[in-house]
This record gives structure tokens, sequence and C-alpha cells, in this order.
């Protein structure tokens, strides 16, 4: 399914099919990703998105979470910002700000929360919209460790 969607050869649910269980699992998961939600944009999905394939260094994440981000308004210079440092880039929001650094936060390891930087975006979301950003960091480390850990390199999505 995931090949027709795409147009692409996909070697994570290929690879996945040799334990139906972790395929099964996966796929729901990722049926269940978090979509346009209100303030919860596409911009500021993809920006998460981004931002954690980014924090996580995983080829094939930062290949397919960056694919057409200028569709989703994101700019040249916001999408080299998510690499560096996006508190330099006057365009991005403030909200949009917070979801950038609490991304990198939920992406790190060992997992260090701060207890003022959470109440912060916690503040600046709504309960719905802060469990949007939260589970959609989550998932892309889910299949950035995964996808690493399996030595699937990139897809192409960006050539």
């Amino acid at each position: 399914m995931s090949e027709k969607i795409t147009g692409r050869m996909m070697l994570p649910p290929r690879i996945l099919a040799w334990y139906p269980k972790a395929a099964i699992g996966s796929g729901i998961m990722e049926a269940l990703v978090a979509h346009e939600d209100g303030r919860m944009d596409q911009r500021m999905l993809k920006l998460i998105r981004m931002t954690a394939s980014y924090a996580v260094a995983c080829p094939f994440c930062v290949d397919m979470n960056s694919y057409e981000y200028r569709k989703y308004g994101i700019s040249d210079e916001e999408a080299e910002a998510l690499r560096g440092d996006p508190e330099k880039v006057e365009s991005f929001s403030e909200r949009e700000k917070l979801a950038i650094a609490y991304t990198r936060l939920i992406s790190e390891t060992p997992l260090k929360f701060r207890p003022e930087m959470v109440e912060k975006v916690k503040a600046a979301f709504s309960e719905r919209e802060f469990v949007i950003l939260v589970s959609t960091a989550a998932q892309v480390n889910f299949w950035a460790r995964l996808i690493q850990a399996l030595g699937i390199p990139p897809a192409g999505f960006g050539e």
C-alpha cells in the first residue's frame, strides 16, 4: 500500500513482512498518523517531522519527511534552519519555534525534559495540540530508529 501511495519501492514494509506482527503494528501506527487538525496544520506537522528526522540523523527519514517541503509553505531558509538554529529565522512563529525546540527534546537521547520547557509548550498549545505534537515527533523517532537499525537507505524522494 505504501508503494502505491508513494510511487516508490519502500523497503521498510518489505523487510517488516518477515515478521508480520511488527509489520501490522507499524502499519496501524502509520495509518493513524496525524493530519491537519485545527492549528496543527500541514506546515506545523511537516516542521515537526523534518525536525525529528534531522535530530536523529536518519537519512531515510530526512529524505521522506523533507520531500516537497515548499508545498507546505516552508522556505529554503526555514528548511535549512531546522538543521541548525531556527531561532534566527524570523519567519517562524513563536509556536513553530516552540514545537521545533520540543521536538528536538523528544528526539534526544537520553530524554531530558525540563519542567519549565514542558510548561511553556503546554501554555502555547491546547491539550489536543500538545498530544499531536508529541505523538508526531515520537512516531518519527520510532521509524528513524527502526529504519536505521535495519540499515535501510533513503528511498530517493529528493531525487
